[in-house]
């Protein structure tokens, strides 16, 4: 059983490894507990946004995430014809003090174990303690768990705790019993990395068209993968259409058949998207599903953190990058003081709204949608000049917009400079 004054971090993923190693460096005491019995590299690719990067370079872990993954140089927009819409740089091309990693989940999760390891011992994360429920009185926070077969545990008891437990958050279910079903958005996404050669400048994301006529996001994960130089790339197709199954499950199978038909005219001088697609190690399917923003996280002494406290769909390369803030948030207030309850309240006075706008943003302005703004402009139909259907101002403030909302404008966040 933990100590009284211990924080309870239940879940090991990317934001309770960042809460781990934040508290570590504040120097605030704490256990950690996972469910899986196992933690193994799961997932396919996913972005770490500058004002995610400057929260992990803070922790030291730039350097082995950019050995790891490609800094992100430029984001382009295309039509389904293939035709430019706009390029903007990205990162520390485009004035960021910290880089923009295009990485593999697992490469990720895999750092941010690998320095809890090296800093905190080869058992910090105690496996295989599935969370099944919380209590609470006036001085502390009870845990209970089972074992992989559904066996009770000994329980884990501390000042407070913090459910970075995901999407099926057990904490999330006992304080908010009545909250909303997953709100699906029409869209199903399916996600795989294929070995390919570099493409445009070797560390380029593109998006193609519109999830009513299949969108597709690409982007290079992993560097020189074998002797011939290639890169593992990752990529993610959205196509409206119903689903009835809506199993947030990110490892779920499924194959390139589904959605191939909208892409097989996708051959450009740049890229053969569908030889890329068939050439995938594995495709996974998730319906874009999130939940309307909570209106508490914390009950004393729990509070929710990531996935667990605001679902959102996996767009605008945010889910992993708001988990990482909510961390670093969480333990400064943590070390700023002993009330441990308050410092609770006050992480949620800074991150509830915030992540809210994200939420919401990820609807209605993710940075792709001005690909459908031309589309609508053009009836779908191929333009002889960008500039005769949309200015670049506006192109420009659309993407800022997003950023704005996000937290990541360059401007504010080099401002406000590196984390204590």
């Amino acid at each position: 059983m933990a100590r009284d004054d211990d924080v309870i971090i239940i879940g090991a993923g990317i934001g309770g490894l960042t809460l781990a190693l934040a508290l570590r460096e504040a120097g605030v005491a704490f256990r950690i507990y996972e469910a899986a019995p196992e933690l193994k590299p799961l997932g396919v690719g996913l972005n770490l946004l500058p004002h995610a990067v400057k929260e992990l370079t803070a922790l030291g872990l730039q350097r082995a995430l950019l050995a790891k993954g490609i800094e992100t140089g430029e984001y382009c927009f295309y039509t389904r014809h293939g035709q430019l819409i706009y390029r903007e740089p990205r990162g520390r091309s485009a004035g960021y003090d910290w880089p923009q990693i295009s990485i593999h989940r697992g490469d990720l999760h895999g750092a941010l174990l690998e320095a809890a390891q090296a800093r905190l011992g080869r058992h910090a994360v105690v496996l295989g303690h599935k969370c099944v429920g919380l209590e609470q009185d006036a001085a502390s926070v009870t845990v209970r768990f089972v074992d992989p077969q559904g066996e009770a545990l000994p329980p884990a008891r501390g000042a407070v705790a913090v459910a970075c437990d995901g999407v099926h958050s057990v904490a999330r279910r006992q304080y908010h019993p009545a909250e909303a079903v997953p709100r699906y958005e029409g869209t199903t996404q399916y996600r795989g990395t294929t070995r390919w050669r570099p493409f445009l400048t070797g560390a380029s994301m593109a998006y193609l068209g519109t999830y009513e006529t299949g969108k597709l996001i690409i982007y290079p994960i992993r560097n020189a993968i074998d002797a011939d130089g290639r890169q593992l790339i990752n990529w993610v197709i959205e196509v409206s259409r119903p689903n009835d199954r809506l199993l947030r499950d990110w490892n779920r199978r499924s194959r390139v058949e589904e959605f191939i038909a909208g892409f097989e005219h996708c051959r450009y001088d740049w890229l053969d998207i569908p030889a890329v697609l068939r050439a995938a190690d594995a495709v996974y399917e998730y319906p874009m599903v999130d939940q309307d923003p909570l209106p508490f996280w914390t009950a004393d002494r729990v509070t929710l953190l990531g996935d667990a406290a605001h679902p959102m769909m996996p767009r605008g390369s945010n889910g992993a990058a708001q988990a990482i803030i909510d961390a670093t948030t969480l333990a400064g207030l943590l070390a700023a003081g002993p009330d441990r309850p308050a410092a609770l309240k006050a992480y949620e006075a800074q991150r509830l709204q915030a992540t809210a706008n994200v939420v919401l943003a990820n609807r209605g302005i993710p940075p792709d949608a001005i690909i459908r703004v031309v589309e609508e402009r053009t009836g779908g139909k191929p333009f002889a000049r960008i500039e005769d259907v949309i200015s670049r101002d506006e192109l420009v403030q659309w993407q800022e917009r997003y950023r704005k909302v996000a937290g990541f404008a360059a401007e504010d966040l080099n401002a406000r400079g590196a984390r204590p």
